[in-house]
């Protein structure tokens, strides 16, 4: 038997595909909502502070991913035959050590403290602890012997943690005031982020019935899953625009620019049958719809000072 050949170099190129950056909206967008939010409520906010938390929370999500990524190789739930693009697949369609993507992850984590250190001399240590609770979900959710990630829970967690305490804590980063009601603003950022898992859970879900995941979409089965979503993306919008008129009224001038803009992109997303040969483009399109909601909630928040003259 032939000796296994030797793991190739783990580029710059490789790491930046194991950190995914079409899911850093995940991250950058929950960021945005707090800075808009702290904006219109406090006299000033610092711009180091606001970077230093995004370049964090991007460094948390790129930690995700490549855990995410690491753990899925190991126990063999990814393949060359699931439909998915290369990119997104660094350790199956490229001969990189493991471990390499392993050390890389928890690269990322160590960052992302060090940088903290920081936002802790500043705010104190409320953004550490929230900070510490979302770092130990980011290992449960791929690791683990039942990672969360394989649980019907998968969806709701991360878009708690992603799209709830990362506003919660860069609120309380930048305004040095803990506000309650910051979760209740990120609602949208909430149901975005569970869309984009919900997303990936459901195009993926013949592949998790045989790897033994039991996602919400394993146990509501395609038609049942496709149902709720649609009910989550209506939801998704309904939120935007009952958060603006209820906390923002002003901003409501911006409501019909961003259904104009976001319609076709929701159509084609509800029009996805969200199965495996569409997952690609389920991806894009869900990572689209982010974007745009996420960008006019936070253009509405911030339109909230503005008078207008009639």
């Amino acid at each position: 038997m032939s000796a296994p050949a030797a793991y190739g170099k783990l580029t710059l190129r490789l790491a930046l595909q194991l950190a995914a950056p079409h899911t850093w909206p995940a991250a950058i967008l929950p960021v945005f909502i707090a800075v808009a939010a702290a904006a219109v409520t406090t006299p000033s906010i610092s711009v180091l502070m606001t970077c230093v938390l995004l370049i964090i929370c991007i460094l948390m999500q790129s930690a995700v991913n490549t855990f995410n990524d690491y753990y899925d190789y190991v126990k063999g739930a990814d393949s060359a035959d699931d439909n998915v693009d290369p990119t997104d697949a660094v350790l199956v369609y490229n001969n990189v050590n493991p471990r390499s993507a392993l050390a890389l992850a928890v690269g990322f984590l160590v960052a992302a403290f060090m940088l903290g250190a920081y936002v802790i001399w500043v705010a104190g240590w409320i953004p550490l602890a929230i900070g510490a609770v979302g770092a130990i979900v980011v290992v449960l959710y791929s690791a683990g012997k039942t990672p969360i990630s394989y649980v019907p829970i998968g969806e709701v967690v991360s878009g708690l943690v992603m799209g709830g305490l990362i506003p919660l804590a860069c609120y309380q980063a930048l305004t040095a005031i803990f506000d309650p009601r910051v979760l209740l603003w990120a609602v949208p950022t909430i149901l975005g982020v569970g869309l984009i898992m919900f997303t990936n859970n459901t195009c993926d879900l013949e592949k998790d019935v045989e790897s033994g995941r039991r996602t919400l979409s394993v146990l509501l089965g395609r038609k049942r899953a496709r149902s709720l979503y649609h009910g989550v993306v209506f939801a998704w919008v309904v939120a935007i625009a009952a958060l603006v008129a209820a906390f923002f009224a002003q901003g409501l001038v911006v409501l019909p620019f961003m259904l104009l803009a976001s319609y076709p992109l929701i159509k084609a997303l509800l029009d996805n049958p969200l199965a495996p040969q569409t997952r690609i483009g389920a991806m894009a399109q869900v990572c689209s719809v982010n974007i745009a909601l996420g960008a006019f909630y936070g253009a509405a928040i911030l339109a909230s000072t503005v008078d207008l003259v009639l």
